[in-house]
C-alpha cells in the first residue's frame, strides 16, 4: 500500500509539473490580456476541484444522515476543507487576474458574491466541526453541508443567468465564447493534476479525521470507567 502512495505521489508531482510546462510555455498567449491570462489554467481548474469536492462532500453528508456511518462523517470532513483550500485559491487567483484586465481587484458580481458566500457557507462547516462539542456536531454539520452545497449550481449558473462583469462561460456557452482548441489541453492538463493532489490531501486529512475519532472515543471510554470507578 505505501509502494502504491508513494507511485501515486510521484505521478502527481510529475503531473503538477507537466501542467505548469503546458499552462506556461506550451499554451498559446491570448492576444487580448496578454501573459495573465495563464491564470485561467489554475483559476479554472481550482473552482472545478473545489466543485467537486463539495459534491463529493454532498453525498457523504446524505450518507452520514441515512446511515450515522462514521467512515462518510470522515470523508465529508476531509473533503470540505480540502475543497475550503481550492475555493480559497479560486478567490486569491481571480482578482489577480482582474486587476490588469478590469482595473479593479473585486467587484459584486453576481458570480463572485456567490462564490464568497460558497466559501463562507463551508468556513462555517468546519468552524462547526472544530468549536462544537456537542454529540449532534456531526449531524449539524451534515446539513450544513447539504444546505451549503445548493449554492455549487448558483455558482456555476450565475454567468447564464445574468449579465456580469465576469467573462463567459468556456463551456456551452453561446457561439462566440468557445475556448481556442490549442487552450483545452493546458486546461485539462491542470485540472488532472491538480485533482491527483486533491486526492492526496483528502487521503491524509481523512486519516487524521479518523485518528481524532479514535482518540475522542478512547477518552470517552477512559471517562466512562473513571466514572465507574
Amino acid at each position: 500500500m505505501k509502494l502504491v502512495s508513494r507511485l501515486f505521489i510521484a505521478l502527481t508531482v510529475a503531473a503538477l509539473a507537466y501542467a505548469a510546462y503546458e499552462a506556461l510555455v506550451v499554451a498559446p498567449t491570448e492576444q487580448t490580456m496578454g501573459n495573465v491570462q495563464r491564470i485561467f489554467y489554475y483559476h479554472v481548474p481550482s473552482a472545478w476541484t473545489a466543485f467537486l469536492l463539495f459534491f463529493v462532500n454532498f453525498l457523504a453528508s446524505v450518507v452520514y444522515i441515512w446511515k450515522r456511518s462514521a467512515a462518510a462523517d470522515a470523508i465529508a470532513a476531509a473533503t470540505a476543507e480540502v475543497g475550503v483550500v481550492f475555493c480559497t485559491v479560486v478567490l486569491i487567483t481571480g482578482p489577480i487576474w482582474a486587476r490588469p484586465v478590469w482595473g479593479i481587484w473585486w467587484t459584486w458580481d453576481a458570480r463572485l458574491t456567490t462564490t464568497l458566500v460558497l466559501w463562507l457557507i463551508y468556513v462555517s462547516y468546519l468552524v462547526l466541526r472544530s468549536y462544537s462539542t456537542g454529540s449532534q456536531t456531526a449531524l449539524l454539520a451534515a446539513a450544513l453541508a447539504i444546505f451549503g452545497f445548493v449554492d455549487v449550481p448558483i455558482v456555476y449558473m450565475t454567468i447564464r443567468w445574468f449579465r456580469t462583469q465576469h467573462p463567459s462561460p468556456v463551456i456551452g456557452g453561446g457561439q462566440n465564447s468557445g475556448l481556442d482548441p490549442s487552450m483545452w489541453p493546458p486546461l485539462l492538463w491542470n485540472w488532472l493534476a491538480w485533482s491527483m493532489l486533491a486526492v492526496i490531501l483528502i487521503a491524509v486529512r481523512y486519516r487524521l479525521q479518523v485518528m481524532e475519532e479514535d482518540v475522542e472515543q478512547q477518552h470517552a471510554q477512559a471517562a466512562l470507567r473513571g466514572g465507574a470507578a
